[in-house]
């Protein structure tokens, strides 16, 4: 069988087990969300909420992996999800933030209110240059 034929299978039993595109909302690197997922303890099932900063991701397809940070007891926490899993019952968005790279694993080294990343809403703070008119007038 050659490579071709044998990633084309690979795929295509794959393809099924992938949520689809809407499954869950948009979100961010930066993002504080909502991970709902099921923990099954003996025959009794129960959903477990992990609320906590979205730091990373990684993988493609059914291999993609979010991770997420919160601080318990002033001890960082990290739980590597991954996205296609069914124990994963929904995801929320609590608060959208603003981040400027694309994984924010320098949070590892911080604590107190370093640690809180800028709320999307406010924005960056953005000054425009001023223009030669705005100087004309100026007196």
């Amino acid at each position: 069988m050659s490579r071709i034929n044998r990633t084309l299978t690979v795929e295509s039993v794959v393809a099924d087990q992938l949520k689809p595109q809407g499954a869950y909302p948009r979100f961010n690197i930066g993002d504080t969300v909502d991970v709902h997922y099921r923990i099954i303890e003996g025959d009794k099932e129960r959903i477990q909420v992990f609320q906590g900063v979205y730091i990373a991701d990684r993988g493609r397809g059914i291999n993609r992996m979010i991770t997420v940070r919160r601080i318990v007891a002033n001890e960082g926490v990290e739980r590597i999800f991954p996205l296609h899993s069914p124990r994963i019952a929904k995801i929320e968005v609590v608060r959208h933030a603003d981040a400027r790279r694309a994984k924010l694993f320098y949070l590892r080294d911080r604590f107190g209110k370093s640690r809180r990343l800028r709320d999307q809403r406010r924005g960056l703070k953005h000054v425009e240059p001023a223009t030669a008119s705005e100087h004309e007038s100026a007196p």
